[in-house]
């Protein structure tokens, strides 16, 4: 069964941690439910690099592949959130060193893609790589680490202006992508809005202005996304479907910090609440119908 667990499963530990924390002021024991599958998909893939190290490491080799793994320390750093009421000053070693390794993945990530680029090869995961770290931004108040959040945000904030760049440009002028890599469009919608997250949760001093130019840049890529989603969803399964999990989920996370932070601020906003009840529905069902798809997939091979 290890070995039929594609690496992109990952993608969709990282949705569901996120997704708890989305929900938590509804239910913690839901909240408690997603950590839980959050984990055990991780750990799930985690058995599967140590079983099968050869095929984790030629998947290492493809860029998306190699981008699409750093969900897997995006999630750990979320699910070290969920530990820190247990297990105190081990949640917090557990937080730094996904850190570490996501930096690590970073370095590789250019050494091996980045240095050699081929447009062609370019795709939205990219964006994982480094504006993913900004996670470290939006759960670094749970570790007292507010300076190091602000100094990752600022980090992931020029990585998203320049990527933003080179990944539309990529889409615009080399429209071929292949089948299992499309659904990995969905992703656009994730940096700007977990950049925005890491804003409000990182940065101290904050600017209305600031805030205003991420959430409607945030809003304006996620409804582009949209549109492009039913075609999507039509398509066969592809490991790629975990790209309907964490992006969706940040937008609603954002959305959802960006009204407390405004009203906060004295700048109340209470309308964009039915948005995000909106987005946190849509999220929500499309992390549903991924792990489901995800699980369809994995039993129908071992049948």
């Amino acid at each position: 069964m290890l070995k039929k667990i594609p690496l992109p499963i990952t993608g969709v530990a990282l949705g569901f941690a996120a997704l708890g924390n989305l929900l938590q002021s509804y239910s913690e024991g839901v909240r408690l439910v997603c950590g839980a599958i959050s984990a055990v998909l991780l750990i799930l893939y985690i058995a599967k690099m140590i079983c099968y190290t050869d095929s984790f490491k030629e998947d290492m080799k493809n860029p998306i592949m190699a981008s699409v793994f750093c969900t897997s320390t995006m999630a750990l750093m979320l699910l070290a959130g969920y530990l820190k009421p247990f297990i105190g000053m081990v949640a917090d070693g557990i937080w730094y060193v996904a850190i570490v390794l996501h930096v690590v993945l970073i370095l590789y990530f250019t050494k091996a893609f980045i240095l050699k680029l081929d447009m062609k090869k370019v795709f939205a995961s990219y964006y994982i790589v480094y504006v993913g770290i900004v996670v470290a931004s939006v759960s670094a108040p749970a570790f007292s680490a507010t300076g190091l959040g602000t100094g990752l945000f600022w980090f992931g904030f020029v990585a998203l202006i320049v990527l933003l760049v080179l990944v539309t440009y990529r889409y615009a002028k080399f429209r071929e992508v292949p089948p299992p890599a499309q659904p990995l469009f969905c992703i656009y919608t994730a940096p700007t809005s977990l950049c925005l997250a890491g804003y409000i949760q990182s940065v101290q001093s904050k600017s209305v202005a600031m805030i205003a130019f991420l959430a409607i840049l945030a809003t304006v890529l996620y409804i582009v996304v949209l549109t492009q989603l039913p075609k999507y969803l039509k398509m066969p399964f592809f490991p790629s479907y975990a790209a309907f999990t964490f992006p969706f989920v940040i937008s609603a996370i954002a959305m959802k910090q960006t009204m407390a932070c405004l009203a906060n601020m004295g700048t109340p906003m209470p309308w964009l609440n039915i948005v995000v009840v909106i987005e946190t529905i849509i999220a929500v069902v499309l992390c549903i119908y991924a792990l489901v798809r995800y699980l369809m997939f994995i039993t129908a091979k071992q049948a």
